[in-house]
């Protein structure tokens, strides 16, 4: 299956790269996408990725190019939720932070499960395997801001706060919220597809 990821993967930067709102922040928004591209291709030559998680880093690909393509504030679908009034602003980073979320922390506990240091202790493991997606989400906060001060005036389209004084907050809490139920909703599926 992964070079049929690969291909997607591939096609999803493409696609999305033609007329980008704003190309610096396609770029910076598609930069995991392109970071994880030889992980995939390295991983999938030696069947050490389950195809569980070859679909969950197309889906998250998806999310991170069209919030690259348009800037998460103004992508349509979530100008589309808006207007059913659903929240007072484009929510579409929500989503891009659940992804944050629940994607890694089936990597993670993919990893996790491969090396084998976890066994027997599947709650720890999904306990540190949340910790860590929560030290993830943090640490991109973090480089968010020193984009902002680094760009200054034009940070808006990659910060996508849209005046929202909780932002970080809600952000980092719907990365957490993702990893938890990818830890405990997918947890036998995936053990399926690893043993």
């Amino acid at each position: 299956m992964y070079p049929y990821t690969l291909a997607i993967l591939v096609l999803e930067l493409a696609i999305t790269r033609i007329s980008p709102h704003d190309a610096a922040t396609w770029l910076m928004e598609v930069f995991p996408v392109i970071f994880v591209l030889p992980l995939v291709w390295h991983l999938g030559r030696k069947g050490k990725i389950s195809p569980l998680l070859q679909i969950l880093i197309i889906v998250h690909a998806g999310v991170l190019c069209v919030g690259g393509h348009y800037t998460y504030a103004l992508v349509p679908a979530g100008e589309w939720v808006k207007n059913l009034g659903i929240g007072t602003r484009n929510n579409y980073d929500k989503l891009g932070h659940f992804v944050q979320g629940f994607i890694p922390a089936i990597a993670i506990r993919e990893i996790f499960m491969r090396v084998r240091y976890w066994d027997g202790h599947k709650v720890l493991m999904s306990f540190v395997v949340v910790l860590v997606c929560g030290g993830i989400s943090a640490l991109y906060e973090i480089l968010e801001m020193l984009a902002a001060l680094w760009m200054g005036q034009g940070a808006d389209a990659f910060l996508g706060t849209q005046g929202y004084v909780w932002d970080t907050q809600t952000d980092m809490a719907t990365a957490l919220i993702g990893a938890f139920i990818a830890v405990f909703l997918f947890e036998k599926a995936h053990r399926k597809q690893i043993t």
